[in-house]
C-alpha cells in the first residue's frame, strides 16, 4: 500500500488541532480541500481515522494508533532528506522569505555558507503562506516578519523598526512628516490574505483600532501587487521602516507612523531542522549578528 507523506503531515495537523478548519488555516490549504484527502486516505487505509463531531473532530483508536507512528516516519524521512541532499558536500538550504530582507542581514552568513562547501537557494514565497514554505517543508529556514501563526515554528528576533505608512504620492497626507495612526483609521488599506491570519491583523493594525474593523479595498499576494495597487491610489499598506528604502518606487511615498508598536523580523525554523549541518552553518553565521536589544530565541507563541 502506497500512501502520500502529504496525506500524513495532513492527517497529524488534524489530530494535533482536532478541528479541521484550524488543521487546514494551519496548512494553508481549503478546509474542503483537507477533507477531501483526509477521506481519500481512510479510503486507502480501509479504516476511519477520525470520528467527526458537531464542533470538531476525535481520533479512532485506529488514529490513535497511527498518530505516533506517523509522526515518527515524517521525522524519519525529513531527517533522512537532510542526509541525501548533504551526500557529496552538496547540501542547499533553501531560504524562505516574503519581502525582500535587505539590511545586510543575510550577506554574511550566505558568504559563510558558501565558504562551507553549501549552497543557499533564496525564494520569495507568497502572503498566503506566511510561513514562507516551512509547513510544508519546502523552505529550510525563512525570514518571516512576526508573529507568526504556528506555534510549533522557532524563531529568533533580528530587527526591530517602527511601523511605517506607504501612501499614493498625492494622498492628502503625504506631504507630512510624521502620521498619526488615528488618521488613518478610515483609510482603505491593502490586506495580506485571510490566509496570512495574525499577520494579517498586525499589518492592518487591528491592535491599534479599538475594535474597529478596517476597510480593507483589495487583498494583494505579495509586495509588487501591494504597492502597484498603492501607486494606483487604491489604498494604503503598513510597512517597516527598512522595507520603505527596499521597496521605493514613483508614485508612492513612506511615512512613518505615530501609535504604533514596531514591527519585528525574525530567522525561523523548525524545530530539529538545526540539526542538518548545512541550516546549522547558516543559522551559526547569522545569529553570530548582535541581535536587538529584548530580542530572544524563543518558540512562537
Amino acid at each position: 500500500m502506497d500512501v502520500h507523506l502529504r496525506d500524513l503531515r495532513y492527517f497529524v495537523a488534524v489530530a494535533e488541532e482536532r478541528h479541521v478548519t484550524r488543521a487546514a488555516e494551519r496548512l494553508y490549504v481549503s478546509q474542503p480541500a483537507l477533507s477531501k484527502q483526509i477521506r481519500a486516505l481512510e479510503r486507502q487505509l480501509g479504516f476511519d481515522l477520525l470520528r467527526r463531531l458537531p464542533r470538531g473532530v476525535d481520533l479512532t483508536a485506529e488514529g490513535e494508533a497511527l498518530l505516533p507512528r506517523a509522526r515518527d516516519l515524517l521525522a524519519v524521512w525529513d531527517r533522512d532528506c537532510w542526509a541525501a541532499r548533504a551526500a557529496g558536500g552538496r547540501r542547499t538550504v533553501v531560504v524562505g522569505m516574503q519581502t525582500a530582507v535587505g539590511r545586510d542581514l543575510q550577506r554574511d552568513a550566505l558568504a559563510q555558507l558558501r565558504a562551507s562547501g553549501w549552497k543557499a537557494s533564496l525564494r520569495l514565497v507568497g502572503w498566503s503562506d506566511p510561513t514562507a514554505g516551512l509547513a510544508d517543508a519546502s523552505s529550510d529556514v525563512a525570514f518571516l516578519w512576526l508573529p507568526l501563526t504556528d506555534p510549533g515554528l522557532v524563531a529568533r528576533v533580528l530587527v526591530r523598526e517602527p511601523r511605517w505608512v506607504a501612501l499614493p504620492a498625492g494622498h492628502r497626507l503625504a506631504a507630512r512628516d510624521e502620521i498619526a495612526f488615528a488618521d488613518l483609521l478610515d483609510e482603505p488599506f491593502i490586506a495580506l490574505s485571510r490566509q496570512a491570519g495574525a499577520l494579517r491583523d498586525f499589518w492592518l493594525a487591528l491592535d491599534a483600532r479599538d475594535g474597529r474593523e478596517p476597510v480593507v479595498a483589495l487583498e494583494a499576494e505579495g509586495p509588487d501587487e501591494a504597492f502597484e495597487a498603492i501607486g494606483s491610489g487604491l489604498g494604503v499598506a503598513l510597512l517597516a521602516e527598512g522595507n520603505a528604502a527596499l521597496y521605493s518606487r514613483p508614485g508612492v511615498v513612506c511615512r512613518p507612523v505615530r501609535g504604533l508598536s514596531p514591527a519585528e523580523l525574525a530567522v525561523v525554523w523548525r524545530p530539529g531542522t538545526e540539526d542538518d549541518p548545512a541550516v546549522a552553518t547558516f543559522l551559526d553565521a547569522l545569529l553570530a549578528i548582535p541581535p536587538d536589544p529584548g530580542s530572544v530565541m524563543r518558540s512562537a507563541q
